[in-house]
């Protein structure tokens, strides 16, 4: 634990350790301010995050790829577009 005095503009340093990271300030207790360290996700990409199922899909893909274990029959992407193509109309 260190003690820092907070500047005339509110503001105090941190650990060069934090320098170019995002943190979360939180600061609903007037007696006590918590910064933690965050990682921040694109919105479009938070849906993952929220839906196990999917996040435990794509893990385990990942893990497969990186054991090389890929399908002996691919998907159809060309066929797959198409579909998506005539749903798009």
């Amino acid at each position: 634990m260190t003690t820092k005095i907070v500047d005339s503009k509110g503001r105090i340093t941190l650990s060069s350790s934090l320098a170019g990271r995002t943190v979360i300030v939180d600061d609903s207790n007037p007696k006590k301010i918590v910064i933690t360290p965050a990682v921040v996700i694109p919105e479009h990409e938070a849906w993952l995050h929220k839906n196990p199922r999917a996040l435990k899909a794509v893990l385990k893909g990942l893990k497969q790829a990186r054991q090389g274990k890929f399908s002996k029959n691919p998907p159809d992407l060309d066929a797959i577009q198409k579909i998506v193509d005539e749903l798009e109309d």
